[in-house]
């Protein structure tokens, strides 16, 4: 294993102008002082109203002055750390780190390929997997166990995480009590909470309902995890032509404003808690009403989204990599290069669903993991860009050779020969006949022989023994370690 890549500097490709980022900013501030949202918890809309928004019943107003002093709270750099301090994500600026995300409730079998539910194994094996591969920076848990209950959800998914993986861990959470449990298991494992806030391994994600709704549950939910000084993502998901306008200019400063209400209201609460304004916005195939993840636009909403979070100076969680795909096929394959590469050249920060999914975000694939590995470590070589210099450029070397040489034997070629190229573990590059020799594999068939090699040798404990033990006699059956 190599040491990961991670944390370059993207921006080189700014879909959006000076003028358009000062036209959707008001825009933005519109919508939020003078449309408003809806807010369905009684404690943030008194927590709204005191710090002087309008509140009519349901309906929140804010004012320019509260989103200005809430740009102004919130940390314009967010550090999210791994247990390996070679996974810590410094987010912010055009800094770009690709990961794993979803909720998914299916994963094609590696054995059979067969559709399955997930199990609580899976949690396990996807972990481990996404720990072994290098240009995976992060772990969004991304599947929904069928064994669990709404009671041990969040506390199964980040136990396995924990155990399982030394990268950065993200989840949704689906209760109070399971906030409560996660970080108390966390803070173990930490040494206390305040250690565990100094340097958070995990944090969380709280949604906003589109259009312009904070709903009770997860608005509640953000209000506990500010206050526990937590890192939390806060995004919202308008469909284009179906919860969100139909223009791919307009969902930007949709969810843009929604993601900045709950940025608000969460400095409100607890002024500096670490925030990602986060987008995870997609669109309607209006021509069957449903809903689809492999669209460019989507690439390009999140590339948008990636230059007016660098204009408010917040970091930025995103959306890319997704596939309308079925399996890990060639459409798999250019649908998830193409939003993955317009949103890192953009400079998005956290850019989650990168890895793993198939079928509009309801399925994962171990060799798809493997592939979308290749694909983010491509990306990341696109977002490195062209080192310039007298040595990059060569003129003595080309000098040297002179007409009709070649390069191979060259000091200058041994130099760069590693360090300037992409060097794949997936693709095939072999002639014809040495490829058929080794058994004519496509790349999907190579993915899931390098996906059962890497679980069969990757064993990692990441929790200490002793740790682990109170953690298991603490929550008893509510962990299911089978």
């Amino acid at each position: 294993m190599n040491k990961p890549v991670l944390g370059l500097r993207g921006d080189e490709y700014q879909p959006l102008s000076s003028a358009d980022l000062e036209e959707m900013d008001q825009a933005v501030r519109d919508i939020l002082c003078q449309t408003g949202f809806e807010v369905h918890s009684r404690e943030a809309r008194q927590i709204f109203a005191e710090g002087g928004a309008d509140v009519e019943e349901s309906r929140v107003r804010l004012t320019n002055s509260m989103i200005d002093d809430a740009l102004k709270s919130a940390p314009s750099e967010v550090t999210l750390y791994g247990r390996d301090e070679d996974y810590d994500l410094k987010l912010g600026g055009s800094r770009v780190h690709f990961g794993t995300g979803g909720t998914v409730l299916n994963v094609l079998d590696l054995d059979s390929g067969e559709k399955r539910k997930v199990k609580v194994q899976d949690l396990k094996d996807i972990a481990r997997l996404v720990d072994y591969l290098e240009n995976i920076h992060f772990y969004v848990i991304p599947v929904y166990p069928e064994e669990c209950s709404d009671k041990n959800i969040d506390l199964n998914r980040f136990y396995s995480a924990l155990d399982n993986t030394r990268k950065h861990i993200m989840g949704g959470i689906y209760s109070s009590q399971g906030i409560s449990d996660v970080i108390d298991m966390a803070a173990k494992i930490a040494g206390d909470k305040k250690t565990l806030r100094d340097k958070p391994f995990i944090s969380f994600i709280t949604c906003v309902m589109s259009p312009l709704k904070l709903d009770r549950d997860y608005t509640n939910f953000l209000l506990q995890i500010a206050r526990e000084g937590l890192p939390v993502a806060i995004p919202a998901e308008p469909l284009a032509g179906g919860t969100g306008p139909v223009t791919v200019a307009g969902n930007i400063v949709l969810m843009t404003a929604e993601s900045l209400a709950g940025v608000v209201l969460a400095q409100l609460a607890n002024p500096g808690t670490p925030v990602l304004l986060a987008s995870t916005a997609s669109a309607m195939d209006l021509k069957q009403a449903a809903y689809i993840t492999g669209e460019v636009e989507m690439g390009l909403m999140h590339a948008g989204m990636a230059r007016l979070a660098q204009h408010y100076e917040l970091p930025l969680y995103a959306t890319a990599g997704m596939s309308d795909s079925k399996v890990p096929d060639v459409q798999a394959g250019y649908e998830k290069a193409m939003t993955s590469m317009l949103t890192g050249l953009a400079g998005a920060n956290f850019i989650h669903d990168a890895a793993g999914l198939l079928e509009f975000c309801t399925t994962v694939a171990y060799e798809q993991y493997v592939i979308d590995d290749e694909i983010i470590g491509m990306v990341m070589r696109a977002v490195r860009g062209i080192e310039v210099n007298s040595d990059t450029i060569a003129r003595e070397v080309i000098d040297r050779v002179g007409p009709g040489e070649h390069f191979l034997g060259e000091e200058h070629t041994m130099k760069y020969m590693r360090s300037e190229y992409f060097q794949p573990r997936l693709s095939d590059r072999q002639r014809r006949e040495i490829w058929q020799e080794e058994g004519g594999l496509d790349a999907s068939k190579r993915a899931k022989k390098i996906a059962r090699d890497i679980l069969a040798e990757h064993k990692p404990e990441y929790i200490d023994k002793e740790i682990k033990r109170d953690i298991e006699r603490k929550y008893g059956e509510r962990l299911l370690l089978n």
